[in-house]
């Protein structure tokens, strides 16, 4: 399969609305990143319609025509009949001059192929009455068969699509001509790139409606009803059908739009419930009106109902129809080769998640899968990982954060805007000798705490940090600290107690104290002692100071 859709850098990160979105869960999810598998995709495009961030982009083929124009063949575009309500108001005439310049050789309607395929259809039901004959225009259903529903296989026309069968038509009117369509669809382009040498290059609405604004191009919004063309009503839910003549009383004449409601017709065919039967399958819904590539905001799905009734016509066109052998188109298997898990690997994948048991098994979606088991064969293929099942990420960062909180040795209260407790863990209980969680839970803060300091951080948004305080009902020492968080318009109060710390302090503060007082009356003490030895020898030194020189007079006496 070509690469039709690429994807582009971008802000794709949590999203999952594609995956949500594709029918067939053909997209992986790397680094944060949307990855399209191309071997599973069936390019229904839904992935480019609903990306918020227009991630998703589809081949542009505008230069590979243009190269066409310069090589001198006769390029003629095969317009698909949805253009009336694209270009609203615009005929084939009006549209034709306008393609001519921009250089190319002819238009026409691919109306013109719808009308050959639909008289094969009537001939397959009239001449080979097959039990069971699928439509096969469009390419997605086909790939959606081809890759998904491969016993349906056989039921599927094998009969050319209009782009194909118009294309190949100009091919044998004009010589040397080289085709391209225009169209609302994107998997035409890879249906002409898969079956090669009919159509020649594929440009979407989109890619036309630039080419035309940049070369200053402007379309006459005009046109002349012609009766003689009802496959014009192709492009509508139901449309194939109301081309055809729906006169074989032996089958049932079934329309389906929206590859949801497709999916499930082709499972109550896997199961053979459904028999004598033309069902008319489109991928989108409303058919190709509803086109991954119309240009939605030009008119609403009535409108475009509207126009198309207005253009089409009530009858055939009066051509040639060719012979049978060149509309036959053969459709094979295309094995996906995705290798699924066994029971036991799935059940591991699901307890890794947190699902043990099926009720842990909520089946949310929010990962885009169906179910929780679909995930979980994803992981295995390498699709999908863990992170992308929100309730797990919820449950583990809950988890996590609670475990933080309990174990937390510092006292912790969460208040709302209005100073209500909404969260507090044990060490806080601790702290202020609350008993259970649920008694103050719902209160205002100030039956707890002096509700000043929240007040005041929530009226100013500035914090306190490691304020110390203490509680006298509690007979607490604490450091405080009050934040706002202004998101959650949440205030988180942390208290550290440091009450055998303080306790500890000013017992060593008193043990100080005392020891000063201690050593103060130790030296008053020995200066006393000083003092009172110092009179003892002045006294003693007079008395012999006198004995002596009494002895030195009676000495010198003598």
């Amino acid at each position: 399969m070509s690469s039709c859709l690429t994807l582009k850098k971008s802000n794709c990160k949590n999203c999952y609305k594609c995956i949500r979105h594709c029918p067939v869960k053909s997209i992986r999810f790397s680094g944060n990143q949307a990855h399209i598998i191309e071997q599973e995709c069936i390019l229904c495009g839904q992935c480019v319609v609903v990306c918020p961030q227009d991630a998703k982009q589809i081949v542009d083929e505008s230069e590979k025509v243009r190269v066409l124009l310069q090589s001198g063949a006769p390029v003629v575009v095969s317009l698909a009949p949805s253009f009336i309500a694209n270009y609203r108001g615009a005929g084939i005439e009006q549209m034709r001059a306008a393609l001519k310049k921009l250089g190319f050789y002819d238009a026409e309607e691919t109306a013109v192929g719808a009308q050959q395929v639909k008289l094969e259809y009537e001939r397959l039901l009239r001449e080979e009455k097959r039990d069971v004959v699928i439509s096969s225009c469009c390419h997605s259903v086909n790939l959606l068969i081809q890759k998904y529903f491969p016993s349906v296989l056989p039921m599927l026309a094998d009969v050319l699509s209009p782009m194909q069968a118009h294309c190949a038509d100009i091919k044998r009117r004009v010589e040397g001509a080289k085709t391209v369509f225009i169209g609302p669809c994107v998997s035409k382009k890879d249906e002409a790139e898969h079956y090669g040498g009919t159509v020649d290059a594929v440009l979407t609405f989109d890619e036309l409606s630039a080419w035309l604004k940049a070369e200053n191009v402007e379309i006459e919004r005009t046109f002349t009803k012609d009766e003689n063309n009802r496959s014009r009503f192709f492009p509508t839910a139901g449309g194939i059908l109301r081309s055809m003549d729906c006169d074989l009383p032996e089958y049932k004449y079934i329309a389906v739009d929206g590859i949801e409601r497709c999916i499930s017709v082709l499972r109550e065919l896997e199961k053979g419930s459904i028999h004598n039967c033309f069902i008319e399958m489109s991928a989108c819904q409303g058919s190709c009106l509803g086109g991954p590539v119309m240009e939605k905001s030009r008119s609403t799905p009535i409108e475009n109902l509207m126009l198309i009734s207005d253009y089409a016509g009530s009858r055939d066109l009066d051509a040639p129809q060719p012979d049978s052998l060149y509309m036959k188109k053969r459709f094979t298997f295309i094995d996906l080769e995705a290798k699924q898990p066994s029971e036991p690997e799935i059940r591991q994948i699901l307890a890794q998640m947190g699902k043990t048991r099926p009720e842990d098994e909520l089946n949310c979606g929010s990962c885009g899968y169906n179910t929780c088991r679909e995930k979980a064969a994803a992981i295995y293929q390498g699709k999908a990982d863990m992170s992308m099942c929100l309730p797990f990420l919820k449950d583990k960062a809950e988890s996590f954060s609670d475990t933080i909180v309990r174990n937390t040795p510092n006292g912790l209260i969460v208040l709302n805007d209005s100073l209500e407790v909404q969260q507090i863990n044990s060490a806080a209980m601790k702290i202020m000798n609350i008993r259970y969680a649920s008694d103050v839970l719902g209160d205002q803060v100030v039956r707890i705490l002096d509700p000043k300091v929240f007040i005041d951080v929530r009226s100013t948004g500035r914090g306190v940090y490691n304020e110390p305080i203490f509680l006298t009902e509690y007979r607490k020492y604490v450091e405080r600290t009050v934040v706002a968080d202004r998101e959650s318009k949440m205030l988180i109060c942390i208290m550290r107690d440091v009450t055998e710390e303080e306790n500890a302090r000013k017992k060593k503060e008193e043990i100080s104290r005392n020891t000063v007082e201690v050593a103060d009356r130790v030296i008053d003490k020995q200066m006393r002692i000083v003092q009172e030895i110092a009179s003892l020898l002045g006294e003693t030194t007079a008395e012999t100071k006198i004995a002596l020189s009494k002895l030195k007079e009676s000495i010198q006496d003598e």
